[in-house]
């Protein structure tokens, strides 16, 4: 069965963990805040606050508490889609200041650059927002990368780790499930998109063992006409 689409994960797979958790998780700890304080009252991020509230079941939390909400979620690394979109905005002032450069292995770079050449269409599913997603390739250490991808998708598609996320995601993409193959680092998520019908390929850049899928230690090693 040829495979039409490819879809990748991007912590872990296309770049490196180390990024997100010492790089962009404390680049948001320390200026979500301020962010939130001023844009309390501007639209649309007011709406944004009250998902922060809608999600939390605290209609009622001022400022401050919402605040707090987004710190504690974010200390537990809680995939709420109204904090994945509020660390986008305050990412997009780091990345559109030069403060940060998306991390992307130069292993990775190179096979998107190939697969695109051959006909793949390629698409990105993280737990990061959508726009999250467009700033580590649109800004990332190679440049922008996001002429190569054809379309993102985030938690409102549903969670990773979910069978019928990965349905979704083939219905957008008008393909039969088995012509898409999936990349990710987290067996969980190859478990979920292998349940829908996909193909997938598991990324284990340590040498570590991603039980019931095909494993590579980098991009190189995937051949998408092997699937």
């Amino acid at each position: 069965m040829s495979i039409k689409a490819i879809l990748t994960d991007i912590e872990g797979t296309t770049s490196s963990i180390a990024f997100v958790y010492e790089v962009l998780f404390p680049y948001a700890k320390l200026h979500l805040p301020d962010y939130v304080r001023a844009c309390a009252e501007q639209e649309p991020q007011a709406q944004l606050l009250q998902a922060v509230r809608d999600e939390a079941q605290e209609p009622q939390a001022d400022v401050e508490r919402v605040i707090a909400i987004l710190l504690q979620w974010m200390e537990g690394d809680v995939k709420a889609t109204s904090l994945k979109t509020l660390q986008g905005l305050v990412w997009q002032q780091g990345y559109e200041t030069g403060e940060i450069k998306g991390h992307v292995y130069p292993d990775a770079v190179t096979a998107l650059h190939a697969w695109q050449q051959h006909g793949y269409a390629l698409y990105v599913y993280s737990s990061g927002s959508v726009q999250a997603q467009k700033l580590i390739f649109g800004y990332s250490v190679a440049g922008d990368l996001t002429p190569l991808f054809s379309g993102y998708f985030d938690t409102t598609s549903g969670h990773k780790r979910e069978q019928e996320s990965y349905a979704r995601i083939a219905q957008a993409l008008d393909l039969p499930a088995e012509h898409i193959l999936f990349l990710s680092d987290v067996v969980e998520e190859l478990d979920a998109a292998q349940a829908s019908g996909m193909r997938t390929c598991g990324l284990a850049r340590n040498q570590g063992v991603l039980a019931g899928h095909v494993a590579v230690e980098n991009f190189a090693q995937i051949d998408p006409a092997a699937f």
